[in-house]
């Protein structure tokens, strides 16, 4: 039996080919993970903006159990089920924020939460208001604190809900169709099967996604 690596808790790869008594359940992992990230305060440490990309690889292998023949209706259908979990977990997330008040700006820091982040939040909020909350979808830990800000700052339900949507609308079906065409493209046209690469991928991804909250971070720290 392989020891189990705690490692492989930060590699997407091993939530999409995750099993359990035989049984592919990959979908379902990334369904749950998407709506952790914004309705459970506690997903900033999961793969995100990665997870979905490499979702947009492995389409064929998740949409099996659900498959329609059509690969275009099947990555479409992925990329709506996963919009679907997004707009739950950012609804979940503003109606804590709703609740908690100013709870959260006294709570003492644990693994799974750290104030700093929330701070960091509210400042991106406070510069883009209500676009924040499309914005935030696409830069890690900021789509986890944003709808809980929205909710705090009690954001206009209605305008809430319309960003909303189409924050998640636009992150899932950017990063999957993404992933699946770049994909297909890179191998039909130059032989090259992405999935032998998906270390690089991944660091890529993330290097790109948290070079906006890095550069905001450096400004600051000079100021």
């Amino acid at each position: 039996m392989t020891e189990f690596d705690w490692k492989q808790l930060f590699n997407p790869e091993f939530y999409i080919l995750l099993e359990f008594g035989g049984i592919k359940i990959g979908l379902y992992v990334i369904l749950f993970i998407v709506f952790a990230e914004t309705g459970l305060l506690a997903g900033f440490f999961l793969p995100g903006d990665s997870l979905l990309f490499l979702a947009g690889i492995y389409s064929e292998l998740l949409m099996r159990p659900l498959t329609t023949g059509s690969d275009f209706i099947d990555v479409t259908f992925l990329s709506a089920m996963v919009s679907v979990m997004g707009i739950l977990g950012n609804m979940t997330g503003y109606w804590f924020g709703m609740k908690s008040g100013s709870y959260l700006f006294k709570k003492e820091d644990s693994f799974f939460f750290k104030k700093k982040y929330l701070y960091q939040s509210k400042e991106f909020f406070d510069k883009y208001g209500n676009k924040a909350i499309v914005f935030a979808r696409f830069l890690p830990i900021l789509r986890t604190f944003a709808p809980v800000i929205a909710g705090i700052v009690e954001m206009d339900k209605k305008r809430f809900m319309f960003y909303n949507i189409v924050g998640s609308l636009l992150w899932s079906f950017t990063m999957i169709f993404s992933g699946h065409y770049l994909y297909e493209l890179f191998l039909n046209q130059f032989n090259i099967d992405l999935k032998h690469y998906i270390e690089y991928i991944v660091i890529g991804i993330i290097l790109v996604t948290t070079f906006p909250v890095l550069m905001k971070f450096l400004k600051k720290k000079k100021e």
